[in-house]
C-alpha cells in the first residue's frame, strides 16, 4: 500500500521520529537542498561531489563517514522547491534517512548577524495548502538538537514566503511571528512529510533586519527560479544607485554560504556519528 501524506502537525511528528529511529540501523542516506548553486558552491569546494540524474532530478552526491549525501539545487521559490523536492525525495522515499532544507535567509530579528547559522523548530507557509490542515510544519527535534550541539542558533520559526521580501517594513511585520524569511523550506518539509522522512531547516543569514534589499529580487529570477544575468543588468541600468547595495549583498551572501558550508560539513558528520551510537537500541526497538 502506498504511503499517505500525514496532514496534521500532531500526526507528522511521531511518524518522523519513528522513521528517524528506524533509519539509523541501516546505511544512512541524506538529502540536502539549496535554492541556488551559489549557496552550495562553498561546500562543493570542500567535498568531491559527483553529478547524477535520479528520477529526473539532478543530484550531487558524495560520501561522508560511509553515509551517502545527496544535494539537490531546487531553484528559488516555493513552486520550484515543490517540483524539485518531489523529484528528489519521492524517488528515494524508502531509503532517505533525513532531509535538510538549507541555504540563505533574511533575518527578521535584530540579534541575528550576517553569516549566523539558524536552525528552526518549525516552518510556516504564508498561504494555506488544500491538502494540509496546518500552515506550520515541525522540524525533527533530534535533528534540531544536533544542530544546537554543532553551534547553530535554534530559533522558533522560519517564514516561507511566496516572493522575496525586500523592505525593512515588511521584515519587521513578519518578525512579529517568525525569526527568518526564506522561500523553500515549507515545500521541502511537505514533500518529506509525505514519505515520513525527518526534516530540519538550517539557514545562514545573508541580509539583516534593518536593511532593504537593493533591488526587487523578484524581477531577477527566471521561471525556473534561477538568477538571470540579463535581468540583473537590466535592473542595474534602470537603478544604478543599487550597485553599492548589490556589492554588499553579494559579499554578505558569500560569507553566509561559506559559514553554512563549514557548519553542514560538521553537522552531517555529527548526526552520522550520534545516530550510529543509537544503532543497537534502534535495532532492539524494531524487533
Amino acid at each position: 500500500m502506498p504511503r499517505r501524506a500525514v496532514t496534521h502537525k500532531r500526526g507528522i511528528e511521531p511518524l518522523r521520529q519513528r522513521k528517524f529511529i528506524l533509519s539509523v540501523a541501516g546505511n544512512m542516506k541524506v538529502l540536502i537542498t539549496f535554492a541556488l548553486e551559489g549557496e552550495f558552491a562553498p561546500w562543493r569546494a570542500i567535498r568531491e561531489f559527483r553529478s547524477e540524474s535520479r528520477g529526473g532530478a539532478r543530484v550531487y552526491v558524495c560520501t561522508i563517514d560511509g553515509a551517502e549525501i545527496g544535494v539537490a539545487v531546487t531553484g528559488v521559490g516555493p513552486k520550484q522547491a515543490a517540483l524539485e523536492a518531489s523529484r528528489a525525495i519521492r524517488n528515494e522515499c524508502d531509503s532517505l534517512s533525513f532531509c535538510i532544507s538549507s541555504g540563505l535567509a533574511g533575518a527578521l530579528r535584530p540579534e541575528y548577524r550576517i553569516a549566523q547559522v539558524l536552525a528552526a523548530r518549525s516552518v510556516f507557509s504564508e498561504f494555506p495548502h488544500p491538502d494540509l490542515t496546518s500552515q506550520l510544519l515541525p522540524s525533527s527535534q533530534p535533528l534540531v538538537s544536533f544542530a544546537a550541539e554543532c553551534g547553530a542558533t535554534v530559533v522558533e520559526r522560519f517564514h516561507t514566503a511566496e516572493r522575496a521580501v525586500a523592505r525593512v517594513e515588511e521584515k519587521h511585520h513578519l518578525g512579529r511571528t517568525s525569526d527568518a524569511v526564506e522561500m523553500e523550506s515549507f515545500e521541502i518539509f511537505r514533500e518529506a512529510a509525505a514519505c515520513g522522512i525527518p526534516a530540519v531547516a538550517i539557514r545562514a543569514v545573508s541580509d539583516g533586519l534593518d536593511e532593504d534589499l537593493p533591488l526587487d529580487m523578484n524581477q531577477l529570477f527566471t521561471d525556473e527560479g534561477q538568477v538571470s544575468i540579463p535581468r540583473v543588468m537590466g535592473q542595474v541600468a534602470l537603478h544604478p544607485q543599487a550597485i553599492p547595495g548589490l556589492v554588499k549583498l553579494r559579499q554578505n551572501s558569500k560569507q553566509a554560504a561559506e559559514s553554512l558550508a563549514q557548519f553542514l560539513d560538521r553537522y552531517v558528520a555529527t548526526v552520522i556519528e550520534r545516530t550510529r551510537t543509537l544503532e543497537p537500541k534502534a535495532t532492539a526497538a524494531t524487533r
